[in-house]
């Protein structure tokens, strides 16, 4: 009897044993709990080598001397299995014995990558969490090469493929390979739309962050296909539509098809445009016991008849929100409530001003700014814990945190606070590189080659200040300067600006040299809704040097050929300008204001919409001049034609008045460089007949009128066309004695019309202007072609 349990027990442990080893070699299956258990005495490990034994153990969930079962056997083979420590694994239960045999995995000498081209193995290497020094894991190099064939997919490359292998070395070590074939990169050829009438395919391309291949494909990474950012253009369609009134757009599908040849990918928008609404009646009621909605409906600033957009509403909601705090009124939410009125295709907006829930925030918790302060953060917010709760302006504050440019991703959410009037706004941002080191080359048909070396910091020791250094070079200029601002100064929405010059010029379009330094401190801060007052400081010092005696070269014994409006024989500089030079070192030091109306940052008209500047500059606090400088500016456009056509009207004027019969400085005067094109710089406004030199003028005056189209090319190309019409006029001067007082200052009124070709490139924006002067001065300096390009790299 008792030599037939023990033949029992004998069978159990060989199947147990048998079980176990085959486990080891293949996918362990769950084996079937016995009711009777193992009673232990000691646990024997072997093969582990820099593992120890008590963690082994700990890993089994083993002890010594307690007694297991053959499930818990199993569970202790999986637990093994599951640390991803051991390559091989053999547990044998021998009497009261139990022997665990383990082989670990190899140590990872190296980690290298071979094929890759497109991305570096520095990069790659900080993708990878396989590491030198570590154990080996299929599992991780795995996962590792997934990580690695997502960044070639991020570049399209949709083919590439990436295997993992191990070359064994001696003493349990390996090294691991990524085998990386990159393939080509899967290229956007078409982008096209089904269901669009009211715009073009061209008008919609725009639109989207996805972009076609082009000539320039080799430079262009935005051409790949990238399935995430298909769901961004599908936003960005839907805000498009959305904000030219049509409420119905709906974005049915977006669909890539690979070609046949999986060189190239085809991607079809499907869309529902519906029909366009206009706004119709509006109104405001109260549904406020005691709270009249005449005052509300007056504040509102909604046109009948405009196109319907929603971020007319939103808005016209914080406006009247405002007004009710500004009351000492809290909770007080308006409602847009919508009246489709289909025959007319309008839509009636009845902002209803109801009483909303007492809820507030408890807190703002911020997380995930590593570098940028918190303050910075929250002083998007225009709420503060204890305020009440505001759904809009939450969602406001989120798009102001993500409009910085501090953060690659930022998202805000509110949930339940500790108790149920109360919520806790939850902030999570990643942050993003916000220093630029930048190296640029310039030209200019005039100005000629330059180069510049800038490097700008927007988010200084992660609070939010801006500082730049930059220094240009050109062919006949140098300038450098040092920018610092502080866009909250005090803790406000006051924002504080220092910049600080040094500019040199060699005979640029001129017969002297010139020398400006100068700091210009200045605060900022909004006065309505799309206006900015800024304040300034300025202080500066300009010289002029290297000027010509005139000499008679005809050897007439005249100066001045009297037969001749202009004499050519005569070479040297103005005796205005020797007048200018003497008055060396001038010290000009004043205050400045500039207020400035722009429609365009609101976006109430998505078509366009007009900039408003206005500029006063008093010298005369402690300087060698007394002075009043007037600017003025007035530009506004819009999209014609299915929004194909921008029209585009500029009208710029400036004045300088010298106090106490002062006379101006040629470095202080205007001479409406690129005002009017067609000319050189320099090239028109008050002129020394007999030296030729341009003076410039106290009074300046311009109209500029352009048109911007496509060509008809494929907008990948970046290439689209122009035409423009310049008028306007340089004049007025206090000192007029030239040599033999041969000096012309009177208004004429120039003119000209152009061509302009425009290239948008990799390497920077191109444009190529041609001019045909069309009212003009015979001695007016004509620049028929223009090219200018400007680029950093």
């Amino acid at each position: 009897m008792a030599q037939g349990k023990r033949k029992a027990r004998l069978m159990r442990s060989a199947a147990v044993t048998v079980f176990l080893v085959s486990a080891s070699l293949s996918v362990p299956v769950l084996m079937q709990a016995e009711a009777q258990g193992y009673s232990l005495s000691q646990v024997s490990i072997e093969g582990n080598q820099r593992v120890d034994a008590a963690t082994i153990l700990q890993l089994a969930g083993i002890k010594q001397g307690a007694a297991i079962s053959g499930a818990q056997l199993n569970d202790a083979y999986q637990g093994l299995q599951n640390s991803g420590l051991f390559e091989e694994i053999a547990i044998q239960p021998q009497g009261s014995r139990l022997l665990i045999r383990v082989k670990e995995y190899p140590m990872i000498n190296v980690v290298s990558f071979e094929g890759n081209k497109r991305i570096k193995d520095d990069a790659l290497g900080q993708v990878v969490q396989s590491k030198s020094r570590r154990a080996y894991s299929p599992a991780m190099a795995e996962a590792d090469a997934a990580s690695i064939a997502e960044g070639y997919r991020a570049q399209g490359r949709m083919a590439a493929t990436v295997t993992p292998k191990i070359i064994r070395r001696s003493d349990n070590r390996v090294d691991l390979v990524f085998e990386i074939t990159e393939g080509k990169a899967v290229e956007i050829e078409r982008l096209g739309f089904v269901g669009n009438r009211a715009f073009s395919d061209r008008r919609l391309r725009q639109v989207l962050e996805t972009k076609q291949a082009g000539l320039l494909r080799t430079f262009i990474r935005s051409d790949t296909l990238q399935p995430e950012r298909l769901e961004l253009d599908k936003q960005l369609l839907r805000d498009f539509y959305l904000s030219r009134g049509f409420v119905d757009f709906q974005v049915l599908n977006a669909a890539a098809e690979v070609s046949r040849e999986r060189d190239g990918v085809f991607v079809t928008f499907t869309v529902q445009e519906g029909q366009s609404f206009n706004f119709g009646q509006i109104t405001a009621v109260s549904e406020i016991e005691g709270l009249d909605a005449a005052e509300y409906e007056a504040a509102l600033r909604v046109r009948t008849g405009g196109v319907y957009s929603p971020a007319v509403v939103e808005n016209n909601i914080a406006r009247l929100e405002n007004l009710a705090l500004q009351k000492g009124l809290t909770f007080v939410t308006i409602e847009p409530r919508v009246t489709r009125n289909e025959r007319t295709r309008t839509l009636d907006i009845q902002f209803t001003l109801v009483r909303g829930q007492k809820v507030f925030v408890e807190r703002i918790d911020i997380e995930g700014n590593t570098t940028t302060l918190d303050q910075v953060v929250r002083r998007q917010f225009r709420t503060v814990e204890g305020d009440p709760f505001n759904p809009r302006e939450i969602r406001q504050s989120a798009e102001r945190i993500r409009a910085l440019g501090y953060f690659a991703d930022a998202r805000v959410e509110a949930e339940p606070g500790t108790s149920p009037d109360q919520v806790v706004v939850n902030v999570d941002v990643e942050e993003a590189p916000t220093g630029s080191l930048s190296f640029g080359a310039s030209y200019g048909v005039s100005s000629g080659v330059g180069f510049n070396i800038g490097l700008t910091e927007t988010n200084f020791l992660g609070r939010g200040q801006t500082v730049g250094v930059n220094v240009s070079t050109g062919t006949d200029n140098t300038s450098s300067s040092i920018t610092f601002i502080e866009p909250a100064f005090l803790g406000r929405d006051l924002k504080f600006k220092f910049n600080a010059y040094y500019n040199e010029t060699d005979n640029q379009n001129a017969s002297y040299d010139t020398r400006m330094i100068g700091i210009v401190p200045a605060i900022e801060f909004p006065v309505s809704e799309n206006g900015r007052l800024e304040l300034r400081y300025f202080a500066k010092q300009s010289k002029l040097s290297n000027m010509t005696l005139a000499e008679d070269n005809n050897g007439d014994g005249d100066i001045l050929d009297t037969d001749l409006e202009v004499n050519p024989d005569v070479d040297g500089s103005s005796p205005i300008l020797f007048r200018d030079a003497a008055r060396e070192g001038l010290f000009s030091s004043g205050v400045g204001a500039t207020y400035s109306y722009d429609t365009r940052v609101t976006g109430l008209n998505p078509k366009g919409g007009v900039l408003l500047r206005f500029g006063l500059d008093y010298a005369g606090l402690g300087g060698d001049i007394e002075s009043v400088a007037l600017s003025a500016l007035a530009l506004a456009e819009t999209k014609v034609w299915n929004e194909e056509v921008t029209l585009r009207a500029v009208f710029e004027g400036g004045a300088l008045n010298m106090l106490n019969d002062e006379n101006s400085r040629v470095t202080d005067r205007f001479f409406g460089n690129g005002k009017i094109r067609g000319f050189e710089p320099s090239g028109l406004g008050p002129r020394d007949l007999v030296t030729d030199d341009a003076l410039g003028g106290n009074l300046f005056a311009a109209a500029r009128f352009e048109a911007d189209f496509p060509l008809g090319l494929p907008e990948e190309y970046g290439i689209s066309g122009g035409l423009f019409a310049d008028f306007g006029s340089v004049w007025s001067l206090n000192d007029t004695a030239g040599l033999n007082n041969v000096v012309d200052d009177d208004f004429h009124l120039r003119s000209s019309v152009g061509f302009s070709l425009f290239w948008t490139t990799p390497i920077g924006p191109l444009r190529f202007n041609f001019a045909k002067a069309m009212s003009k001065q015979d001695y007016d300096k004509e620049q028929v072609f223009d090219l200018t390009i400007s680029t950093k790299f």
